[in-house]
């Protein structure tokens, strides 16, 4: 526990020395963090890239939603999707080690982000990824 306090404290120091408004939000056992830069709402989850990506594509699936574009670089997958309601979402699924994933989420545009659809898109993530 005081390490994980200790990252979240080295991780907001980071932020602010090189001046980046970075938000970090919820730490605790079990819950992840989730860092708020820029309009993308990021968590890491301990899971491999293969069962992040499945999860995340079912969750589109089941809320269908479309997969506009998706491209890989080999490390990061980026796909560019849409709600219902037209809102514009983009999702980057990062290998961040063999078991370590992290998944961005951004929901709406420049200026008018919705953080709220972002975390409620990351807790269906975090669901389906319960061991």
């Amino acid at each position: 526990m005081a390490n994980k306090l200790l990252a979240g404290i080295a991780v907001a120091c980071w932020g602010l020395i090189s001046g980046c408004a970075a938000l970090v939000v919820g730490a605790g056992a079990g819950t992840g963090a989730y860092t708020y830069l820029n309009g993308e709402l990021v968590r890491s989850y301990p899971a491999a890239y293969t069962r992040t990506m499945d999860v995340c594509t079912q969750v589109l699936n089941d809320l269908n939603m479309p997969i506009w574009e998706q491209t890989s670089d080999g490390v990061r997958t980026t796909i560019s999707t849409e709600r219902k309601d037209g809102t514009p979402m983009t999702l980057k699924v990062t290998i961040v080690g063999l078991d370590v994933t992290e998944v961005s989420v951004r929901t709406g545009v420049v200026g008018y982000w919705n953080r709220d659809l972002s975390q409620q898109f990351h807790e269906f993530i975090a669901r389906r990824l319960v061991p």
